[in-house]
């Protein structure tokens, strides 16, 4: 990681999806920042544990850190890590992700990132934890909203179960931060990218598939722009986040920030882009538009670097060099 960011030692952070993509990110930023932290991750078979354990050690080379096992729908197990840790913050990351098996399967996205996220804050509350961070999704401006999305636009059409998903997961950290003395941080995540990248992400996907040979599928006709963010930028505004305490505002200490680069990119830039570093044209399999895919996200940052000192430094075309040069030096398992 290029950068380090220190935290104050006596903190002690609370991380979930800890050994997720950008959660493991987050992860060895706080170790070697000085963090006392515990990671609850479920190491859930969305995709394999494996890469998930290879995550956690990545971390653990940086330095020493608490993990927990522990799914956060199950409120009795997590309280018992409350308890024993007593988290002054608590980074909430775990989720079930992915807009097109939220269409699958929205029972169990409401269950994970609605039911868990209202378990975590609840558990905040008897615990007396004083911030709560919370990882949501650009997702959530959904097809209506004006484009640079800004974080006050409240015409929010969601066109998936996991956007919905994520806006009541914001709702719940609102209602908390009005009911209780805790200050609640909202993030959403534009399109994040980099080492570690879940394989069903197109950025992961995509380069496997050239490396290989093998047909890209291009959905619609490749117009559809999103505003790719990588990975490291991302932290540095979670550590943005963890150093801002929102003034009160109608009674709370709640705002909402978005984490982006602010320059979207096109599907067909995005693969062009992966040829030129890899040296090797896509073999392109015309498809039909996915639903509950949007046509375009990007972030207006405004907000975020007035608050949260937040500038993304890392160009499109420098994370896609980082990430082919991390995807051709790590195991084959790594990309399964």
């Amino acid at each position: 990681m290029a950068e380090e960011f220190l935290v104050d030692a006596a903190r002690k952070i609370l991380l979930t999806g800890g050994a997720g993509f950008i959660g493991s990110h987050v992860a060895e930023a706080l170790v070697r920042g000085g963090a006392k932290l515990t990671i609850v991750d479920s190491l859930d078979p969305f995709y394999s544990p494996a890469w998930k354990r290879a995550n956690l050690e990545d971390v653990r080379r940086v330095g020493r850190f608490e993990f927990f096992e522990a799914d956060i729908c199950h409120a009795p197990r997590v309280r018992e890590i409350f308890r024993a840790f007593r988290p002054d913050t608590v980074i909430h990351l775990a989720a079930r992700a992915g807009v097109r098996p939220s269409i699958e399967q929205p029972q169990l996205y409401e269950r994970v990132n609605v039911s868990g996220t209202l378990n975590l804050l609840d558990l905040c509350r008897e615990f007396r934890v004083q911030n709560f961070i919370f990882g949501s999704s650009s997702s959530v401006y959904g097809a209506a909203s004006k484009a640079p999305f800004v974080e006050g636009e409240m015409n929010l059409q969601p066109i998936s179960p996991y956007a919905a998903t994520k806006i009541a997961g914001e709702m719940l950290c609102c209602t908390y931060a009005h009911l209780y003395p805790m200050s609640m941080i909202c993030l959403r995540f534009f399109t994040v990218f980099g080492p570690r990248q879940r394989p069903d992400l197109a950025i992961h996907k995509f380069t496997a598939l050239i490396e290989a040979g093998k047909p890209v599928p291009v959905y619609g006709d490749g117009s559809a722009g999103r505003d790719y963010t990588y990975v490291t930028d991302v932290v540095a505004g979670v550590f943005g986040a963890l150093e801002f305490t929102p003034p009160i505002a109608n009674g709370a200490r709640f705002d909402i920030f978005n984490l982006g680069n602010s320059h979207p990119v096109t599907l067909n830039e995005m693969i062009a882009a992966i040829e030129q570093v890899i040296g090797r044209k896509a073999n392109r399999s015309p498809q039909p538009m996915q639903a509950g895919d949007v046509p375009l996200t990007w972030a207006d940052l405004t907000k975020s670097k007035a608050a949260l000192g937040y500038s993304p430094a890392t160009t499109f075309e420098d994370g896609i060099k980082k990430f082919v040069e991390w995807y051709r030096s790590v195991p084959p398992s790594r990309h399964a």
